[in-house]
């Protein structure tokens, strides 16, 4: 069974409109546990606008899941990571003024600074994941980082999805059967949702994780946040 991770990011920008505690950021993690997600992720911005610093700290005592916490490493990043230790850091190379994420690291062009950084998180005994490309080249720099797992970019494939699923797919199916020869774990991530999720996890192999937010908390207003995460795990069963 592939797991899947929660992004709770959007829970925290609907509070946020309004300030206060409503919805409840905490309440809802344990709630996404509760409704069987294997994970909650977060990705706190240097501007707060969604999760805060604050809601990282009170996460962490709270879940018993795996959990995840993604972002650019910049040294208050970092310095959070270190103090709450999850099992995953994920590191995705997001200006601070990004919206989401648009683009995948490339590991040939910062390798001496990921490798530093990458070395920090595992000293710590924390398991590391880097946002890429399915490209062959940036899975090979990610290897010799020697990063734990890759995060691959899944935008293209969702884009590209209903013109042709058979190619928006092969790229992903490739570089997760390379991963896999690097002994790299393989996670996925990014505008996958009901419609594309079940065809990618069903032919990208080697896939151990993949982690959903902004569709997963939107299909949540219709169909309600159980229904929703049951739904998004079926299509997870091969």
């Amino acid at each position: 069974m592939i797991k899947l991770s929660v992004n709770i990011n959007k829970i925290a920008t609907i509070r946020n409109a309004r300030g206060g505690n409503m919805p409840n950021v905490v309440e809802a993690a344990v709630s996404c546990e509760r409704f069987g997600a294997d994970g909650i992720t977060v990705h706190p911005r240097p501007d707060e606008r969604h999760i805060t610093y604050s809601d990282v700290r009170q996460i962490v005592p709270i879940i018993t899941t795996e959990f995840n916490i993604e972002g650019y490493p910049s040294e208050s990043f970092i310095e959070l990571v270190l103090s709450t230790k999850p099992h995953q850091v994920t590191l995705v190379p997001d200006a601070p003024d990004a919206i989401t994420s648009n683009a995948g690291w490339d590991t040939l062009t910062h390798q001496s600074f990921l490798k530093s950084v990458i070395s920090t998180f595992k000293d710590a005994g924390i398991r590391t994941s880097l946002f890429i490309e399915a490209e062959p080249k940036y899975v090979e720099g990610a290897k010799v980082i020697e990063t734990d797992r890759i995060e691959l970019y899944t935008e293209s494939y969702a884009k590209y999805f209903s013109i042709n699923k058979e190619k928006a797919v092969k790229p992903f199916v490739e570089s997760s059967i390379l991963a896999k020869e690097l002994e790299l774990g393989v996670n996925a991530g990014h505008d996958l949702n009901l419609e594309n999720l079940e065809y990618f996890a069903t032919f990208v192999p080697h896939l151990e994780e993949v982690s959903i937010g902004h569709a997963l908390i939107s299909d949540a207003l219709y169909l309600g946040l159980e229904k929703t995460i049951e739904s998004y795990k079926k299509c997870l069963k091969k």
